[in-house]
């Protein structure tokens, strides 16, 4: 289908885009579009573990979003949290709202492995540190970005 197109076309974007080699060599990025309630449209075939936890993700995401956000064009989140998005604090997601005129009517998620993403050590997995939130830094939900301006939250 032409959806499930449009998703493969994603992964294309996100591994030329890419500068880390677990995304543009190994490849370890999903893609997918979902309709305006969260429901999976279209899930490119790339990571077979990320093809359970995206769309399960992306719910937890949305319900936390909707919690206290008004949706607009041109933004986007950002969330890692393996208990919101459903695998390990390197697999980032980003989700951004599609609209038709001012109507929502899906979102686009990618789910994508990095290798650093912050926390007490080099490495991110000290044996010390018992609590997953403490071995990296976590992007819970973290409004990212409006119309391609990035945000740093505090």
């Amino acid at each position: 289908s032409a959806l499930l197109y449009a998703s493969e076309e994603m992964g294309i974007a996100v591994r030329s885009s890419a500068y880390s080699p677990n995304i543009k060599e190994r490849l370890d990025h999903s893609c997918a579009l979902f309709d305006s309630r969260g429901r999976l449209v279209a899930q490119a075939e790339h990571i077979p573990v990320h093809l359970g936890s995206l769309p399960w993700g992306l719910q937890r995401t949305l319900e936390e979003i909707q919690r206290g956000a008004t949706l607009a064009r041109g933004q986007m989140w950002m969330v890692n949290d393996p208990y919101v998005s459903g695998t390990h604090l390197n697999d980032v997601t980003v989700v951004r709202p599609i609209f038709k005129g001012d109507r929502l009517v899906g979102f686009a998620a990618n789910k994508a492995h990095h290798t650093d993403v912050g926390g007490s050590v080099p490495g991110r997995s000290p044996p010390t540190h018992p609590i997953c939130l403490q071995k990296a830094s976590s992007y819970r939900h973290r409004f990212w970005c409006r119309m391609m301006r990035f945000f740093r939250q505090r």
